[in-house]
């Protein structure tokens, strides 16, 4: 018998009572802090872009700060309050939480509410991550292109509430394993900037060695499918590449299943193998203009969502597919690429900056021959099914597993 359930056959032997979010807690909306208004230093702040991008469960210190006098006019989390991001492009990242355990309350922005509750910090935010609240939080989920969740829908979440020992217990447990996955993240991490490193080098040619084109005089550059309702996403009749997937894919996922509703009058938009996707706008300045390339055949119409951009080339077999996926995320490329973005709260890829951008074309064989060597290291370091990353996701599915079992309790009869 575990520890955990010791501790259960000790203290609640009949069932554990479960309560809403709302009974054991108060919900409260960040307010007026937006990301030019983050500093280096002086008051914490967490933006709600950074519980997505930066935190992970729980965090003692913040990536950004704010000027004392700017503070004063906003919302605080303080020391065991929850951060929760209320906003996302995807349903999973909706209420993702972390738990703030600093020593001075945070300033909170707007799209995250504070979440004051009488709970281990902690034991809510592993909480957040589980199977139970994902499913819960899917009823509360409104919008389309911009999904959310309110704080009314949040407080009707129900949560188990075990003795404090139990739930101190819980934590030790998933920090453990928190801890192993953290370490071996970190070794994974290594490898990858070795990878990028190496990619860099191999991807940096003189101005004299290759052919060097603006990408507008030999492709054409077009945008994602706009004017979609809700209407559009529930009763899709074709498949859409999303934002996400261009921006966590390399290689365009082909067999991703978000569906939308496409009329006649759009049916030529539809992809084809060796079209060049970016993310045409993002609220981080890092993100936009991340690309993903389509590499093998297209077997059934596939459209790209809006916020994104694409880029067919007209010369037949001038790029090759493998060497692209490569070069458009090298860093010489990075650079050249968000340059072509501009905005304040939200940054936007220009087309026509876009058009302008310069590109190496090495012959043919060439590229082959460097997207080879670069497809073998990209698999050390990002294949789930090799080394790390497959040593990777297999903890994090025993984790997971784990932590969903020890955050289900028979419920104590009313």
């Amino acid at each position: 018998m575990s520890r955990i359930d010791e501790l259960i056959a000790e203290l609640c032997p009949d069932g554990v009572e479960h309560k809403t979010l709302g009974e054991l807690g108060i919900f409260a909306r960040g307010n007026g802090l937006q990301k030019k208004d983050l500093r280096d230093s002086g008051v914490p702040a967490i933006h709600y872009g950074q519980v997505h991008t930066h935190y992970g469960i729980w965090t003692t210190e913040t990536k950004s700060f704010v000027t004392p006098e700017f503070a004063a006019r906003l919302r605080k989390a303080e020391p065991g309050d929850l951060v929760i991001a209320t906003t996302s492009e995807d349903d999973e990242a909706v209420a993702k939480a972390v738990a703030w355990l600093g020593f001075v309350p945070a300033a909170v922005s707007g799209d995250a509410y504070i979440y004051q509750h009488s709970l281990d910090p902690k034991y809510v935010a592993y909480f957040f991550q589980s199977e139970r609240f994902q499913e819960q939080k899917k009823r509360g989920i409104t919008g389309t292109k911009v999904r959310r969740i309110s704080g009314d829908s949040l407080a009707k979440i129900r949560i188990p509430v075990p003795p404090s020992e139990i739930q101190r217990e819980i934590v030790r447990i998933l920090d453990l394993f928190t801890t192993l996955e953290a370490e071996l993240e970190a070794e994974l991490e290594a490898r990858r900037r070795q990878y990028a490193h190496y990619r860099d080098s191999l991807l940096t040619f003189p101005e004299g060695g290759v052919r060097w084109v603006p990408m507008g005089e030999v492709g054409t550059i077009f945008g994602g499918l706009t004017g979609k309702s809700k209407a559009d996403f529930s009763d899709g009749n074709a498949r859409f590449i999303s934002y996400v997937n261009v921006f966590n894919n390399i290689a365009a996922d082909m067999l991703a299943d978000d569906r939308v509703r496409v009329g006649p009058s759009e049916r030529q938009r539809a992809l084809q193998r060796g079209d060049v996707l970016f993310t045409g706008s993002s609220e981080t300045v890092d993100e936009v203009a991340m690309s993903s390339v389509i590499t093998a055949d297209v077997p059934e119409p596939v459209y790209l969502n809006s916020f994104c951009i694409g880029y067919r080339l007209n010369e037949t077999g001038l790029l090759d597919p493998d060497f692209a996926k490569h070069l458009f995320r090298s860093a010489g490329m990075r650079g050249q690429l968000i340059r072509t973005a501009s905005g304040v709260t939200r940054f936007n890829v220009s087309k026509q900056r876009l058009a302008k951008v310069r590109i190496p074309i090495p012959e043919v064989g060439e590229q082959r021959r460097i997207a080879g060597v670069l497809d073998k290291l990209d698999a050390l370091v990002n294949d789930l099914s090799v080394g790390l990353p497959a040593e990777l996701a297999a903890r994090r599915k025993q984790y997971e597993y784990y932590r969903d079992q020890v955050l289900t309790f028979k419920e104590a009869a009313a």
